[in-house]
């Protein structure tokens, strides 16, 4: 609906006025000062901010593409289909500490799904004041969601319902939020119907512009010849532009006929007056004349700092003689500019992180930047400004003022201001148009990294979180292995073109090889000066810079790093600083994931090697069993099962030991142990689980154990049965009914020396099913475990009917039946342990 093309016409403006109402009137709802729309893109899983009001669209660069997948406000409220509120910073940082990294100031936000037919079609998002965690009387949840689901509405409409054209792959539009008093001086407004080329104009305009209705011939050209003679071509461009989807980013500075200051500021008019289809979008304008304000620039200019003030969208509406003069610029360049390009000196980090802070937090920020050079032979070694920015309602005052020397901001924190991290969300940002502001502070990826424990998912953050960043494409990580170097992870390189790399030692001369031996990070702006340095290398494009990184951890060589631009590129001093820090973090991440990879894959040999290879069999019984490691921590934990020869008889254990890793697996190993001992012997079920618990309090592992013992007579289908604070076993009936065996038991084994552990007596019918399982099979997040006992007889139930449907039921596909929706999972925070058994009916019964 809205591409990465020429804007659309008609369908791309009316869009724009859908977003800036509902935008607008979020404002109003929540009391905010800055909203906006993310809508889906072309992109899966990638949501693109498509309107934005109140805040410069450069300050917000980094946000405005976002991964669904990445741990923000606006993600959730996206894939969860629910209002994210988050009142205070304190809030946020608790939820979301990598958004909070990157927007580190008192303020609050509340983030709305916009319903679609089946998925939301992207989420309307305010950021407002900060509040307490008490009811605000300032925030409409109703009537964002109500504006919410008319933008939904609106939008399918304007697809003619197919949701699926609902995007938006374009820079966002930034709007003026609108003003929180209303205006001192005269101001008048129009309409302009580009299908009937009439204008129609309210009698203040009349009055501003010294006309009568009759005098006026309600046509633009008229109008733009009423307002300035001297730019009526301006204006006419402008409000064609505007027609079609484009309108301008600050208002219009003009003349009058008689010399006198104007402001043209134009947007999409309303929605409800369009005309037919196919037509280009209604304009409204409004007229304004400064009146008195402009006297005031005389008495500004008196002062000797510099003035200068900023709209909401960063536009300088105001500068005198002073701060021109401190600038290097005359006025008429200043006025009507945005600051970035009319002073790109104080633009960029730190500076945009505190015009963020002022614009969102409302509080004054004061810091020091280096005057310009505005004589061409540089600036002096003491020519420093000190720079104090105070908010206001809709306008930023900022003066300039002289000072001594100071550190710059690139080589120490920021005077006045913390040091906060800028999070570059853009995934698959364009080569061609790299972010604003490139440098991606440590701490970012620092808080990234804290939830990565492997090496694919250390790699997995790195290619998410850093090459956005940057505006990379393709990412190599290489980790050290005897000293040779493999490949753990690539993104973006072409098929096969990093194999004849994979394996080198390293006396090797390849970058990759000698950023690691030199332990220094290597930078080439061009494919042909890495051709040059190292002739006869591989090359997978004729351009495009690349960057090798050594990771290194506490002095120790872990692997490199390789990142990969399509076009060339320099590398500044402080973004190689920046990215040799990011590498040692990377290098820390990737050593820890390999000692966690080395104690997984021992804790899953020992726990592979403990479990039992088959069960004891019998022919009057079936047993299967089933266990599914959690993927979550150390992955492997202390769930077991066995089925052990007692006497004339069998004994069915199961049995979870606290933790995860290798301890818990070798304390799992010895109760295994200990319980087959017991049982070997024929001993009665408290007797096992009472000298099993001595055994845990002796060998004081500073762990304990659940477990559930039960003794089966095959003949008779009698049952013993003990609980050591395991869950309770569940039992189907021959016919269909499923219950809960609610047996009485005792605490958990390594706890009390003195527990006893009640025996209770059951009967097994032939074809009843027993189930013993862990929780991990039955707990669930936020549920009560009572309900997943509840689903997990439902479910047995239904796999034992499936399993007699066919004739003569398969006890092993009832087991992978009950186990399939864990197996299947991605995330498994915990182990999964089942055993059942049934006993066999008689030959001839």
């Amino acid at each position: 609906m809205a591409g990465s093309g020429e804007p659309g016409g008609r369908t791309r403006a009316r869009l724009a006025a859908l977003l800036v109402d509902a935008s607008t009137g979020a404002l109003g709802a929540a009391g905010g000062r800055v909203a906006g729309v993310y809508l889906r893109s072309g992109t899966p899983g990638l949501l693109r901010l498509a309107v934005l009001v109140g805040l410069p669209g450069p300050l917000f660069r980094p946000w405005w593409r976002l991964h669904v997948g990445r741990p923000f406000p606006v993600a959730d409220a996206y894939r969860l289909g629910v209002q994210v509120v988050l009142p205070n910073a304190t809030e946020t940082v608790r939820r979301y500490p990598q958004f909070a990294a990157g927007l580190p100031f008192p303020f609050g936000s509340v983030h709305v799904p916009v319903p679609g037919g089946g998925e939301p079609l992207g989420v309307l998002t305010v950021l407002r004041p900060a509040t307490s965690d008490t009811v605000d009387e300032l925030l409409d949840r109703e009537l964002l969601a109500r504006l919410a689901e008319g933008l939904g509405a609106e939008l399918l409409g304007l697809a003619d319902g197919d949701e699926t054209a609902v995007a938006w792959d374009g820079d966002p539009l930034c709007v003026r939020p609108p003003a929180l008093r209303p205006a001192q001086a005269r101001a008048g407004r129009f309409t302009w119907d580009p299908a009937t080329s009439a204008v129609r104009a309210d009698d203040r305009l009349y009055t501003l512009l010294g006309l009568r209705p009759g005098e006026f011939a309600g046509t633009v050209p008229a109008l733009a010849d009423a307002v300035s003679p001297a730019d009526a071509h301006r204006i006419l461009a402008v409000l064609r532009e505007t027609a079609d989807g484009k309108p301008p980013a600050a208002p219009l500075h003009l003349r009058s006929g008689d010399g006198a200051p104007l402001l043209l500021d134009v947007c999409p008019g309303p929605v409800g007056d369009g005309p037919a289809d196919g037509g280009a979008a209604p304009v409204s304008g409004i007229v304004f004349d400064p009146g008195p304000a402009a006297s005031a620039d005389g008495a500004a200019d008196l002062l000797p700092q510099g003035v200068f003030c900023l709209d909401r969208l960063g536009t300088i509406v105001y500068v005198n003689e002073a701060a021109a003069r401190m600038a290097g610029l005359e006025r008429a360049r200043l006025l009507g500019r945005p600051l970035w390009e009319a002073m790109p000196w104080l633009t960029g980090p730190p500076y945009d992180d505190h015009l963020r802070g002022v614009l969102l937090s409302h509080e004054p920020v004061h810091m020091h930047v280096r005057r310009p050079d505005t004589d061409g032979a540089g600036p002096a070694e003491g020519d420093w400004l000190a720079v104090s920015v105070h908010p206001g309602a809709d306008i930023l005052a900022c003066t300039l003022v002289p000072a001594g020397r100071m550190d710059a901001p690139g080589e120490d924190v920021a005077p006045d201001g913390p040091a906060v991290a800028a999070l570059h969300l853009p995934d698959g940002a364009d080569a061609g148009n790299p972010p604003l502001t490139p440098l991606y502070r440590p701490i970012a990826l620092a808080i990234a990294l804290t939830d990565a424990v492997t090496a694919r998912q250390v790699s997995a953050v790195v290619t998410q979180e850093l090459l956005p960043a940057f505006g990379g494409r393709r990412l190599a990580i290489y980790l050290l292995q005897e000293r040779h170097l493999y490949l753990a992870w690539e993104t973006g390189f072409p098929q096969d073109f990093l194999s004849p790399f994979e394996g080198v030692g390293l006396h090797a001369r390849l970058p990759g090889v000698e950023t690691l031996t030199s332990g220094r990070p290597l930078f080439f702006e061009s494919m042909r000066q890495l051709e040059a340095t190292y002739p006869g290398i591989p090359l997978d494009a004729e351009e495009g810079a690349r960057a090798f990184l050594p990771l290194i951890a506490s002095g120790r060589p872990v692997g490199s790093c390789i990142l990969g631009f399509d076009r060339p590129r320099g590398f500044s001093t402080e973004e190689r600083t920046v990215l040799t820090a990011l590498a040692g973090l990377i290098a820390h991440a990737m050593e820890r994931a390999q000692r966690y990879d080395t104690e997984a894959a021992l804790a899953r040999g020992l726990q592979q090697a403990l479990l039992p290879r088959r069960l004891s069999a019998h022919p009057g019984v079936e047993t299967a069993g089933r266990y599914l490691p959690g993927t979550q921590g150390l992955d492997v934990g202390g769930d077991w099962y066995d089925v052990v020869e007692a006497g004339d008889g069998l004994a069915l254990v199961i049995g979870d030991v606290q933790g995860h890793g290798v301890q818990a697996a070798a304390t799992m190993g010895q109760l295994r142990s200990a319980v087959r001992a017991f049982a070997l012997g024929d001993r009665p079920p408290d007797e096992v689980l009472s000298g099993t618990n001595r055994l845990l309090i002796d060998l004081d592992p500073g762990q304990f154990a659940s477990c559930c013992y039960l003794r089966l007579d095959p003949a008779t289908g009698r049952a013993l049965v003990a609980r050591a604070g395991h869950l309770p076993p569940l039992l189907r009936c021959p016919d269909g009914r499923t219950r809960v065996l609610e047996i009485p038991g005792g605490v958990v084994l390594g706890v009390d020396p003195r527990a006893r552990y009640p025996v209770t007596e059951l009967s097994l019918e032939p074809d009843a099913i027993l189930a013993l399982y862990t929780d991990g099979l039955v707990e669930r997040p936020g549920a009560d475990i009572d309900e997943g006992i509840t689903a997990l007889g439902q479910a047995l139930a239904k796999a034992g009917a499936a399993a007699g449907r066919r004739g003569g039921r398969s006890l092993a596909g009832v087991a992978d039946r009950l186990t399939a929706g864990a197996r299947d999972a991605a995330d498994r925070p915990d182990d999964v342990a089942l055993l059942l058994a049934t006993r066999r009916r008689a030959p001839g019964r």
